[in-house]
């Protein structure tokens, strides 16, 4: 029987497992080194305890292991989700624990524009599921805010382009939030912002924006990227001041646009949106302000018409005694044709008497005739007085009562045009008082709005003794560092400009110093510019 030192292979040099385990780790890490692989993120679960991430990366037919270690996720611009396709760069190396191999990964991107959009997409649906795009959500804008707080970077064009077209149309007070608007702490960023907005007191020591703009630039869809941010999303959402969407041009559309209260196509047109124009503001009062004086005047000529129907239409005294009076006339007529007529009745009958007193015995019957006839005569003197008192006291009370009646009506029709004068004095009153309190409203708010603006004037700190510094080509100069020896400068005072060198040594260079260490996110609501 051979022995064991005779065997096949038995000249090989013998390896210990870490020998082995080490003895490959090096030959895969310098054989492939950095590479980029592009594959779908699978048993993704977040960061672990230790800060590290542990997931996969698959295709249709293969899988490996990945881990990011906590420094790298750190400054990773998106973050991971489950089922993303994504492009990783990074190290090909092994795990000897588990005799596997895995890729280390230092970076990682979407895998293309058409990745990025479906992911846009999905989260997207996601949020308009949760309803934070909801059209019921939206606040409106004030009309004339007294204070706008705009989220932006300090040192671009967008924050020049809204203090210009803010300047032209309604100067307000602004306060700019410094941000990011482009990076891996720009969402952070601009959610702390907005946040820290809405946070400020009402009649605190910084006043509290009435409006928000958070603006950005035109880019592209990478560089837009931090305003699709969930964070971002939902602290737009959240925010109790009415926010004003204008990130990129007006063909660009991020997330940001759908939770804000209202979308603008440019940053200038979110400052547009934000106030009114003076001009035209102007105009519309002064307009409304000449309605009103001619409404006014055509209200009083209107009384004025009808006062003097009402005056027309009242009647004269002559007219108030006139058909009385006609009765009383055509009473007397009547009294007197009625007297004349029982007057020749007596007559006929006394005729009668005196043929009937003929015919008959001329003694006896003439003693009765003529005792007949004094009857007669008395009857007939009582009648007329008995007729005629009557109509004389008929005539008497109905004098009486038409100037009662006459002297009652000209009371009421006095009293009633002293009433018409009080209504229409204390209505020209009130409307006095309404046409100028308005002016007088309007005057004051004008009047504070030039103190403000006044105050806020740089030529009012010149006027308290200080001097504005520019350089030869008009920049302002806030250090001393900034000015070489020999440099012209020019001097602002109240009074005018004049120009100057500087002189002295140059200053000697300092070593260059580590920038200081940059605040964790989160750490505090930034500083206003």
């Amino acid at each position: 029987m051979a022995s064991t030192a005779d065997s096949p292979g038995s000249n090989a040099a013998e390896l210990s497992v870490s020998e082995l385990s080490g003895a490959l780790k090096r030959t895969i890490e310098d054989r492939f080194g950095y590479v980029r692989v592009r594959g779908e993120i699978s048993g993704y679960r977040g960061p672990h305890s230790s800060g590290h991430v542990y997931f996969s990366l698959k295709d249709a037919t293969a899988r490996i292991d990945a881990v990011m270690w906590k420094g790298s996720f750190a400054r990773l611009r998106l973050r991971p989700e489950e089922g993303m396709e994504v492009i990783a760069t990074g190290k090909i190396t092994t795990f000897p624990g588990k005799s596997t191999y895995q890729i280390v990964v230092e970076n990682m991107e979407l895998a293309g524009v058409g990745a990025m959009m479906a992911l846009l997409e999905q989260r997207r649906k996601a949020l308009t599921a949760e309803g934070l795009f909801d059209p019921a959500r939206k606040q409106l804008l004030p009309y004339l805010p007294q204070v706008i707080g705009v989220v932006t970077s300090p040192t671009g064009a967008v924050i020049r382009d809204i203090l210009h077209r803010l300047a032209d149309r309604f100067p307000r007070h602004v306060i700019v939030w410094p941000v990011r608007v482009q990076g891996e702490t720009s969402a952070a960023e601009v959610a702390r912002a907005i946040d820290g907005f809405n946070a400020l007191e009402p009649g605190g020591p910084i006043a509290r924006p009435d409006v928000l703009i958070v603006a950005r630039g035109g880019g592209s869809l990478e560089d837009l990227w931090g305003f699709n941010e969930e964070i971002v999303v939902r602290a737009a959402a959240a925010s109790d001041i009415p926010l004003i969407s204008a990130v990129g041009h007006e063909t660009d559309t991020t997330l940001i646009d759908f939770a804000a209260d209202v979308r603008a196509p440019t940053p200038t047109a979110a400052a547009e949106m934000a106030v009114p124009v003076l001009a035209d503001l102007l105009a519309q009062t002064s307009g409304l302000a000449a309605r009103h004086r001619a409404g006014l005047r055509r209200f009083m000529d209107r009384q004025r018409s009808e006062l003097r129907g009402l005056v027309r239409a009242l009647p004269s005294h002559e007219d108030v005694v006139a058909v009385p009076r006609q009765r009383i006339d055509r009473a007397g007529e009547k009294l007197s044709a009625s007297l004349r007529a029982r007057l020749q009745k007596d007559q006929l009958r006394l005729g009668r008497a005196a043929q009937s007193l003929a015919r008959h015995s001329p003694q006896a019957e003439l003693a009765r005739r003529q005792g007949a006839m004094r009857a007669a005569g008395e009857n007939l003197s009582r009648a007329g007085r008995q007729i005629a008192v009557p109509h004389r006291q008929r005539i008497g009370d109905l004098q009486a009562r038409l100037a009662r009646a006459f002297a009652n009506r000209i009371a009421l029709e006095k009293q009633s045009a002293a009433n018409a004068r009080r209504q229409i004095d204390q209505i020209a009153r009130r409307l006095n008082q309404v046409r100028l309190k308005p002016l007088e409203r309007r005057a004051e708010q004008l009047g504070a709005l030039a103190k403000l603006l006044s105050s806020l004037s740089y030529q009012s700190v010149l006027a308290r003794g200080f001097a504005l510094v520019r350089d030869e080509t008009g920049q302002p100069l806030r250090a001393a560092a900034a000015i070489a020896p020999g440099a012209r400068l020019e001097l602002e005072f109240a009074d005018g400009r004049v120009g100057a060198i500087a002189e002295g040594e140059p200053a000697p260079k300092k070593a260059a110093e580590k920038p200081a260490p940059r605040k964790q996110a989160g750490a505090g609501q930034g500083n206003l510019f």
